[in-house]
């Protein structure tokens, strides 16, 4: 299974349709968001092409194959105009043997195993480390509004690898597990 993994969207239609792309480009078979889909919050300037409702319309053809977890900017009324689930705040998926933990990245961390990945998002900073007592930490960045000088991107999972790009297709980190 090819999973592609994005993270704080937030409202930007322009970036937004690079992440269909990629999603198509790189023939995934699911896309996993972790939150942060329509809205910018307090913190953060607009993103390029803030079009919210643009976002919904980008995503909707792609909702069956879409898991999602809840951000710090969803607001109950995204979860009447989505049409996937975002109101979860925690999730876990199982591939290949291993235990993938989902969450935006702002409530306390779940327990973890040695050896199982903890996705987040939250910080729009790309993250790759072994964390606590040996659980695999990642973080995809941001897909509009990356910080700390980050790339806007996503990550790519299959054969127990995760792949760190950008969205020219370039690798910019990986994590074999």
């Amino acid at each position: 299974m090819k999973i592609l993994i994005a993270s704080d969207i937030h409202g930007s239609a322009y970036w937004c349709k690079k992440l269909v792309q990629a999603f198509e480009r790189e023939g995934a078979d699911r896309l996993v968001l972790l939150g942060d889909i329509l809205y910018h919050g307090p913190r953060n300037p607009l993103p390029d092409e803030y079009s919210p409702k643009d976002v919904v319309e980008l995503l909707t053809p792609l909702a069956r194959a879409i898991t999602c977890v809840r951000g710090n900017c969803e607001s109950e009324v995204d979860q009447m105009v989505l049409p996937f689930n975002c109101s979860s705040d925690y999730g876990v998926m199982f591939a290949d043997g291993i235990n993938i933990h989902l969450s935006h990245g702002h409530r306390a961390i779940p327990p973890m195993g040695k050896g199982d990945v903890y996705l987040t998002g939250h910080t729009h900073v790309p993250l790759n480390a072994v964390e606590g007592e040996g659980y695999i930490h990642l973080n995809p960045g941001s897909v509009s509004l990356p910080k700390e000088d980050s790339w806007h991107g996503y990550i790519i999972y299959e054969n127990r690898a995760f792949l760190f790009k950008d969205f020219d297709g370039n690798i910019k980190d990986v994590r074999k597990v």
